[in-house]
Formats: C-alpha cells, sequence, structure tokens
C-alpha cells in the first residue's frame, strides 16, 4: 500500500508541475512574431472577438495585419486590412459589439472597421494633432490621446457613444498612452516626454475630476498602456526596453525586460487572458509573456465568440 501511495503522490506532483508548466517562464518575453514583419510604426495591439491579434502597419505603412496563434506558440501575420488612401492607424480598440476602432492620425478621425474589413468613420476630430492611442471604458465611451511632439505638449478627446468628440482636457504634455480602469471608474494618462502618468476619477457621463499624480519616471520614455483585471497597470517603456507594472496604489511592483529597445504598445490575449503582447518599433516584430492576470477586457472578448 505505502509503494502505490508513493507512486499516487509522485504522478500527482508531475501532474501538477506538468499544469504550472506554460507558466514556468511568467513575466519572461521570448518572440512572437520575428524582426521587420511589420514596419517601424508597428502600434495597437488589439485582440478582436476571433482571438486575433489586430496589429497596424503590416509590411507597409496605412494598413491592418492579423496574427494568429501557430503551434510551438509564435504567431503568423498576414494582411486582415488596407486603409483608405492618405490614411494611417496607431491604436486600435474593440467595441462590445466587436466592430474595430482605429486612430487614424494622419486625416484626424477614428475609422470604424468591420469584421469583414469594411471600413468607414466613427468620429471625426478635425483640429486634433494627431489621435494616436485609445482606451474604450466599459461603458463604450472612447478616450484618445492627442500629443503635439512639436512642441511638448498635448490634450484628452472624450468620444461619445454616439461618435460625438469632444476635446477633455487642452495644455498637457505628450499625451499617448491611455486606458481606463477594470471598474470604469479611473482614467490614465501618459506623457511621453515628461515620463509622468496622471490618473483622474471617471464620473458617469465619461468626464474626469481629482486630476493627480500616478507615477513618474527618471529616464526613458512612455507609450502605450493597459489594465489587467486586478487593476495593475502595464506600461511600455520605449527607450527602456521594459514593460513597468504598477499596483493600482502606483507602487511599481515588476518591470519585464524586452529583447527591443522601443516598445510602442501591449494587448492581453491567449486562451485565458493571461498572455501579453508587446509591439516592438525598433525591431518591427512582437514580443509575448505571461502574465498571471487576465487583462481588464478578456471576459467580455470572450461572451463575444
Amino acid at each position: 500500500m505505502m509503494r502505490f501511495a508513493t507512486l499516487a503522490a509522485a504522478l500527482a506532483l508531475l501532474a501538477t508541475n506538468a499544469a504550472a508548466a506554460p507558466d514556468a517562464a511568467r513575466f519572461t518575453a521570448r518572440d512572437y512574431v520575428g524582426d521587420k514583419v511589420f514596419t517601424g510604426g508597428i502600434e495597437g495591439p488589439a485582440v478582436g472577438p476571433d482571438g486575433a491579434l489586430y496589429v497596424v502597419n503590416y509590411a507597409r505603412e496605412g494598413t491592418i495585419g492579423r496574427v494568429r496563434p501557430q503551434s510551438g506558440g509564435t504567431g503568423q501575420a498576414t494582411l486582415f486590412a488596407t486603409l483608405p488612401e492618405g490614411s494611417v492607424g496607431n491604436g486600435i480598440r474593440f467595441l462590445a459589439g466587436g466592430r474595430m476602432l482605429v486612430a487614424d492620425y494622419k486625416r484626424h478621425r477614428l475609422l470604424s472597421v468591420s469584421p469583414r474589413g469594411a471600413i468607414g468613420t466613427y468620429a471625426d476630430l478635425p483640429s486634433a494633432h494627431q489621435p494616436n492611442d485609445l482606451a474604450v471604458a466599459p461603458d463604450g465611451i472612447v478616450y484618445a490621446s492627442d500629443p503635439d511632439w512639436a512642441h511638448d505638449a498635448g490634450r484628452l478627446w472624450i468620444i461619445g457613444t454616439n461618435g460625438k468628440a469632444s476635446i477633455l482636457e487642452e495644455g498637457m504634455g505628450t499625451t499617448n498612452g491611455i486606458e481606463v480602469s477594470p471598474d470604469g471608474r479611473r482614467l490614465y494618462v501618459g506623457e511621453s516626454v515628461q515620463r509622468r502618468i496622471w490618473v483622474y476619477d471617471r464620473q458617469a457621463d465619461g468626464s474626469v475630476t481629482g486630476k493627480r499624480l500616478f507615477a513618474t519616471f527618471a529616464d526613458h520614455g512612455l507609450d502605450g498602456m493597459r489594465c489587467d483585471q486586478a487593476g495593475n497597470l502595464y506600461v511600455t517603456r520605449h527607450g527602456g526596453g521594459a514593460v513597468a507594472i504598477f499596483a493600482p496604489d502606483g507602487t511599481l511592483t515588476r518591470t519585464v525586460a524586452l529583447k527591443g529597445k522601443l516598445p510602442s504598445n501591449i494587448a492581453f490575449g491567449g486562451k485565458d487572458g493571461r498572455t501579453a503582447f508587446v509591439t516592438l518599433q525598433d525591431r518591427g516584430a512582437i514580443e509575448t509573456f505571461r502574465t498571471e492576470m487576465p487583462g481588464r477586457e478578456f471576459r467580455g472578448a470572450q461572451r463575444r465568440r
């Protein structure tokens, strides 16, 4: 009986270790899509209702690539859509119904892309410097950063569920990464040149109050950011070759080293929502690592599948 008990315990231990194996290298980055598959304008990224990763500027500017997982843990990129003449995309987000929004920074608008690749205009931002990164709140309200790189300045836009856009705040630094907390009560905005992140309290109508400093950096810039379901904020360190992870109280809890030095943005996906994808501008590539918590938008995406 003892021999069988010992064998059973050993088999149970092996099963436990096997189950844990996929997360043994948690927070360790590796390649998902290799060098120069995307241009130096690689950005986006967002996981759609189909589970694929969507990233702008596949092979050339003005396109959107779709990356599907392959055996061996890598991704295969193909062309999903070509934007209208003169348009170049930056941030991508998905609305609750599965419609893709793309920040068209060249033509100062948000594009709407259907699952089949049909393209229209969701909102016009005619006076924008360049709509850059996007965040969609749980109530469907959209926020867009609008950096003025020539003057180290920027502002914020708010786009209602009716597609009407208005300026939320002016006179800021170079607004870039933007995100909403899982409960929809906070809005985070990063200023790249000033190396700081602000946090606001969101009101029921989407307006914001209580602006306060959330985090600062002594070196390098910051770009895109996303929250997980626990409210931790993942911030790409442009020039620093890393992703900084902050607890909701602003404490820096972890830094994930990347192979590339110019990460532009981050998204969550995978079967359990705990796979992070990071776009790298210096490589034209995508790196990936496993996390402890799913991304904040993961459950909504699962319901749409």
